[in-house]
């Protein structure tokens, strides 16, 4: 779980040096018969997500009844392993979690508590990296970035 600190801290860091370019669009449709809900657990409802370019996407759910987010990264296409990773982080708490290997469909689930709080979240796919700073709070903008190395 360590690793996921930094996984966390580079795509931080990553936003900042970057100079990041936001990028928005539509949501690429989950790899077949793996949902957030199936990752998450079924009380779990998508309140974010972002695309991780055409590869899948990183999905941001929420459980009303205990306060806790969940993220899970899903590819669209599963097949051949690769290196996949998702990451959540809640600054006011300082509490993260994460997942990250060589898989064939999804990574995660990693859970934290965040009602009324801002989260930071995100993953990969292969090379292609996605990050979202200051989600799903009303204090401040949200920031997205994609990043392919």
């Amino acid at each position: 779980m360590g690793s996921m600190r930094n996984v966390a801290a580079v795509g931080a860091l990553s936003t900042l040096m970057v100079g990041a370019t936001a990028v928005f669009g539509t949501t690429a449709s989950a790899a077949p018969n793996v949902t957030p809900q199936r990752v998450c657990g079924a009380a779990y409802k998508t309140v974010n997500s972002v695309p991780v370019g055409s590869l899948g996407t990183v999905y941001l759910t929420y459980n009303s009844s205990n306060g806790k987010n969940c993220v899970a990264t899903i590819r669209t296409n599963p097949g051949t392993a690769k290196d996949m990773s998702t990451y959540i982080y809640v600054p006011d708490t300082d509490e993260w979690a994460g997942d990250s290997g060589k898989y064939t469909s999804y990574a995660g689930p990693g859970y934290v508590y965040g009602k009324a709080h801002c989260v930071s979240w995100g993953g990969n796919i292969a090379n292609v990296y996605v990050s979202v700073e200051n989600s799903n709070c009303a204090a401040l903008r949200e920031h997205r970035v994609t990043e392919i190395r």
